[in-house]
């Protein structure tokens, strides 16, 4: 069982003072949180990509380049990679190049994307949402599987034998799908068999459990190895000292995102009951004492079959001393708690059967 944290380096004012700091403070502050993430245990650290006022990170893979060489253990992935509105080609380079920095740490989560600001920034048509996602997310894996590459699609001008380089250190170089729980993104992962991330952010993780399977069934009609794909979930949560504490900390910026996001996609009003009811023991938000989020984590493990866990933090801006306290607390009592207890779990699995 891999634990680790999600960001999406937000720029958002502050929701006590309503100061907003700079992209490089927020850049700088997300380097040392992957740094102290490596330095207690955590097993993976993922930057999404965005491209607006908001967000710090349109580039995931010089973030992670950044903190590649003050780390050692901890993989680097991006979450997601906008695979859609970007060229596989610089995508491969850029991780691939992270891979041989990091000596072989390197992950891409390709997406579509939840936010739609990169498709005219970088000139191509909504309209062509899927079908974008469907050319480049086979470009990137004949580019991962051959050297030399010979493709021709729609929406990108042909290759004709050329050679993309550098080559990662790992053969191959891992590529997840990240999906928001669209039947359609499960299953082609499945045939394609690439592992799976899931945006568990509301309603009941137990739910995502059927996804779970579709995706394992299609896996193994495609000929793949099913037991050996793992599952990750994205999860939004915060760790403190006391429930009590960690709840009243995260709630103020979560609310302060969820509005915004609601006012622009037509979401109601996200309240303290909204929040109350998804950090309970069925709900989404992973909020608590160490005790608290590890019990959940291992009823996901049990119940849903997620096999990596990405805590994401903070929602909004939080205080960086704050959110290096949840990373600590993370790797220092949760990941020890969970891990300890899935293995026993699993051994008397194996004794059963």
């Amino acid at each position: 069982m891999e634990i680790g944290i999600s960001t999406f380096v937000e720029t958002t004012p502050d929701v006590h003072t309503g100061e907003v700091i700079s992209h490089a403070q927020r850049l700088r502050e997300v380097v040392e949180e992957i740094v102290l993430a490596d330095r207690v245990g955590l097993d993976v650290y993922g930057v999404g990509e965005h491209h607006r006022k908001d967000y710090a990170a349109s580039s995931p893979a010089i973030v992670l380049a950044a903190a590649a060489p003050q780390t050692s253990r901890i993989r680097l992935t991006s979450a997601v990679t906008v695979l859609s509105s970007a060229d596989p080609v610089r995508v491969f380079q850029d991780f691939a190049t992270l891979d041989g920095i990091s000596e072989g740490r390197a992950e891409i989560m390709a997406g579509r994307g939840s936010f739609i600001e990169s498709f005219p920034l970088f000139g191509y048509d909504l309209d062509h949402y899927n079908e974008l996602f469907d050319e480049k997310l086979e470009l990137l894996l004949k580019i991962r599987a051959s050297e030399k590459v010979t493709w021709q699609g729609g929406h990108r001008p042909a290759i004709d034998n050329l050679g993309v380089y550098p080559r990662p250190v790992q053969d191959p170089l891992p590529v997840w799908i990240g999906s928001g729980g669209n039947q359609e993104s499960v299953v082609r992962a499945g045939l394609l068999g690439l592992p799976l991330v899931l945006a568990i952010i509301g309603g009941s993780p137990v739910q995502f459990a059927p996804l779970v399977q579709l995706y394992k069934k299609a896996a193994a009609h495609a000929g793949h190895d099913a037991s050996k794909l793992p599952v990750a979930s994205h999860s939004h949560g915060f760790i403190a000292e006391t429930t009590e504490l960690a709840a009243d900390k995260f709630f103020p910026s979560t609310q302060a995102v969820m509005n915004v996001l609601g006012r622009e996609r037509g979401w109601g009003r996200y309240d303290r009951s909204s929040f109350d009811s998804a950090r309970s023991f069925d709900g989404a938000l992973y909020v608590g004492d160490p005790e608290t989020v590890a019990r959940k984590i291992v009823h996901l493990r049990k119940n849903v079959g997620i096999t990596r866990f990405l805590l994401h933090v903070p929602v909004g801006t939080m205080p960086h001393d704050e959110v290096m306290r949840a990373i600590e607390l993370l790797g220092t009592e949760v990941a020890p708690r969970v891990r300890e207890e899935v293995a026993a779990w699993e051994a008397e699995g194996e004794e059963r059967a």
